[in-house]
Formats: C-alpha cells, structure tokens, sequence
C-alpha cells in the first residue's frame, strides 16, 4: 500500500485532469470533481456494493447524451476515493497510474460511454 498526503493525492488527480485529451477537458461543464477517503454508505447502498467490494471513482449525474436538450440541471459529481487506490497501489507510480485511469473512466462516463467502449478506446491508446 502507498499513502499520500491529501494535498499530494489532489495533486495527483489534478495532473490527470490536465493530462486528458483537450477535446474531453474543454467540454466538461457544470460538474464537480472532489475527492472523498472513500465510498459512502449511501454511495455502496445504491451501487449494491458487497463489503468486500469498493470503488476507486464515482461519476453521478446525467450523461451528455442523454440530456435530450435540458439545460438545467443539478451539477454533475465526480469522485476519487483516495483510501481503495492508495490500498492498490504499491508505488507513487503505480497510484498515479491508477488515478489517472479512474479520472479518465469516470469522465467517460459522464461523456456517456459504458463500460465495453470505454475498455475499447483504452486498449486502441495502449496499442
């Protein structure tokens, strides 16, 4: 396990941020990105998380495409959970790494890519 300090954590999410593609980052609009120790209860109890699961990140809101043209709407939420990644990660490498990975799948997510097209544009990069 790696820990960091909050500040050197957001720090970290931060630079994954920065590092997205521009065409994602200049898009994102009325959405928060905070980071929380870890799932809430409430945030467990909704996804039907068994006690042995956790998360790394949460997107909450409406995706793009499915707005249909409503312009007002409750701000859209991402969170990193810092204590799961940190308990993955075994190198400052290896946490930067995977918070740059959960960034970019929860902003999939608000772009409204599920889960199969999101692995697919990720192993085209890695290619």
């Amino acid at each position: 396990m790696y820990t960091s300090s909050q500040e050197d954590f957001e720090s970290l999410v931060n630079e994954a941020i920065a590092s997205l593609p521009k065409r994602y980052v200049d898009h994102l609009d009325n959405i928060a990105i905070i980071v929380e120790d870890e799932p809430s209860e409430e945030q467990r109890q909704a996804l039907k998380l068994k006690g042995y699961q956790t998360l790394f990140g949460l997107y909450e809101g409406v995706p793009l495409n499915q707005r249909m043209g409503r312009l007002k709407l409750l701000p859209d939420k991402i969170t990193i959970f810092k204590l799961p990644l940190e308990q993955a990660s075994n190198s400052l490498q290896e946490l930067r790494s995977r918070v740059s990975r959960t960034v970019w799948h929860e902003v999939a997510h608000y772009y409204g890519l599920n889960h199969t097209l999101i692995y697919d544009l990720e192993s085209k990069e890695e290619k």
